[in-house]
């Protein structure tokens, strides 16, 4: 084992591990961006309802891009060079590890949640897309910034190379990350148009009847027949997964509504497009109605639901949230920048 490694990092809490992990490493190479920032340079929004995907035999439901394109979007959006790296051999990915830290290089990784001891027993469910920054080493424990932690941590390096190699639906690899090249004098401005861009074009303009704004009518459709089709039982799991998927599975979806609000508020003055003001505070109204969605769906699983509540209701009001965001999304993609 090489000598011990501490590498001053600055560890920053966020509201999601990829976004959090992108601010807080660019903040040690130089590059000044918050999380929103990120999240919205990288249009890590998105919907989608997947009946074709299934996890434990139920459908998916997603509130923001696959896991890992919120980095590789800021990343080419950015001018930013990552060294990404997957291994079969977990020694060979621990070796490559201490390579990198003794070069004094913090490292991002995708881990899964379930195996990282220093989480709370109840925040630790088989989730395979959790990033975390390792910043240093002393004899056989990790130092570790951990976005949604509010401070850091260590993790022995045992238990590192199991939440590194875990099986399951993202199959982990030991994938690890580390920018090479930063642009600290990136045109921000110029990305932040090109990710605004993109996430309202995603949003109101794919085909499919599944993603995007079209998503939400799409589900509150199903959604209406959960009981008569799948009995009570199954309809309970079927919506507990939504409302799971939404609140729990990162920051679910009225987090990262609320997180798209902060970007349009940051960029209404980095452009100087007040009207993104306006708009920021439409996106805080509907991540609201979220809210109010999952709590009316969360008291409906557990037998206690609101006075009249039914699917039916349930589903005209996420169908009323489909009305608003593609109300939203239109005006945005049509925005002058």
């Amino acid at each position: 084992m090489s000598k011990d490694v501490v590498i001053p990092f600055d560890h920053q809490q966020s509201a999601h591990c990829e976004s959090g992990v992108i601010s807080n490493l660019m903040r040690f190479h130089g590059l000044k961006v918050s999380e929103p920032m990120a999240f919205g340079v990288g249009s890590g929004l998105f919907y989608s309802h997947m009946p074709f995907l299934k996890l434990n035999g139920i459908p998916v439901t997603s509130y923001r891009i696959l896991p890992g394109l919120i980095f590789k979007r800021f990343s080419k959006n950015m001018g930013v060079q990552m060294k990404r790296m997957r291994f079969r051999d977990q020694d060979e990915a621990m070796a490559e590890l201490d390579r990198v830290l003794d070069k004094g290089l913090p490292v991002g990784m995708l881990t899964s949640v379930f195996y990282l001891p220093y989480l709370p027993q109840a925040f630790r469910f088989h989730f395979n897309a959790h990033n975390i920054v390792v910043f240093g080493r002393k004899g056989d424990e990790y130092l570790v910034s951990d976005p949604v932690m509010d401070g850091t941590t260590t993790i022995h390096r045992r238990a590192l190379v199991r939440a590194r190699f875990a099986k399951g639906t993202p199959d982990t690899n030991g994938r690890m990350y580390y920018p090479t090249a930063v642009l600290t004098n990136a045109d921000l401005k110029a990305a932040a148009v090109r990710g605004l861009k993109r996430t309202a074009r995603d949003m109101s303009n794919v085909p499919l009847p599944m993603f995007g704004v079209k998503g939400m009518p799409y589900l509150a459709k199903k959604l209406r027949q959960y009981e008569t089709k799948l009995g009570e039982r199954r309809a309970k799991l079927y919506l507990g997964n939504i409302i799971r998927m939404q609140e729990e599975i990162g920051t679910g979806g009225a987090g990262f509504r609320f997180m798209f609000a902060a970007f349009l508020q940051e960029a209404a003055g980095l452009l100087n497009k007040p009207e993104l003001k306006e708009h920021a505070k439409e996106m805080t109204r509907i991540g609201d109605q979220w809210r109010e969605f999952a709590f009316e769906a969360g008291r409906m699983c557990k037998g206690r639901p609101e006075t009249g509540s039914t699917y039916g209701t349930l589903a005209d009001k996420l169908a009323a949230i489909g009305v608003a965001e593609k109300a939203l999304f239109k005006q945005l993609a049509k925005l002058p920048l």
